[in-house]
């Protein structure tokens, strides 16, 4: 198996104990919400100055206002009431605090604001950069700001496919292993596809299989551990 593993999550312990992992999302899933996010607010620029055209220095100004609440009140406000803007919903991701929770509007504010620092020199160079060299993809405005982009998981189906099928393990497993085997099978219908198949993979001398024949065997073995047969 490959050493490369799927996951940049960033872990994180809420309060409880409970530790979450959030999928942070590179420079190309985040270059291409920023360029519907541009595309939309140049096309409603674009419809706005046709008819303020006909309004004289009146609509300059007008135009020129509109320009500034289009360029940063657009995604401050978005990013602080909802936590994204269109072009992040459209590509599933979402801005949280370093620790998980939503952003508030300080936070919205000063990642915003640096971005005329991650455009330098041109091209987002400066923000490219540091999101590469950064473990959670991060541009600097997200280290100032201690925010990190995700992608927002789908909520899982629980339930939705049967496993009743039972296999007992190839080889002897310590207590341990069988906890472990038991604990995917318990916790696996909360995790996306992809993931699944990782975990599984690291089992795969155990299960004989991999990508998703390597799952359904796992959950095979654990109704063997639980007595299912």
């Amino acid at each position: 198996m490959s050493a490369t593993m799927l996951d940049t999550y960033r872990e994180v312990i809420t309060p409880e104990g409970v530790p979450l992992h959030l999928p942070a999302a590179g420079p190309v899933p985040r270059a291409l919400a920023w360029a519907i996010d541009f595309a939309v607010r140049f096309g409603a620029l674009l419809l706005l100055s046709i008819p303020l055209a006909f309004l004289g220095d009146f609509g300059k100004g007008l135009y020129l206002a509109l320009m500034f609440v289009l360029m940063w009140a657009y995604t401050i406000v978005q990013e602080a009431v909802w936590g994204r803007t269109l072009g992040k919903r459209a590509l599933g991701l979402r801005v949280v605090a370093r620790e998980g929770a939503p952003i508030g509007w300080m936070a919205a504010i000063t990642r915003n604001l640096l971005r005329t620092v991650d455009m330098l020199p041109f091209a987002y160079a400066v923000g490219l950069l540091s999101s590469l060299f950064d473990a959670h993809g991060r541009r600097l405005g997200d280290l100032v700001a201690g925010t990190v982009v995700v992608h927002e998981r789908a909520r899982p189906v629980l339930g939705s496919v049967s496993i009743d099928t039972v296999l007992a393990p190839t080889q002897p497993l310590q207590p341990a292993e069988q906890a472990a085997v038991v604990a995917f099978a318990e916790r696996a219908s909360r995790l996306s596809s992809p993931r699944q198949q990782e975990l599984a993979a690291i089992v795969a001398p155990l299960s004989g299989g991999g990508g998703q024949v390597g799952v359904l065997r796992l959950y095979a073995m654990a109704n063997w551990l639980l007595g299912r047969r």
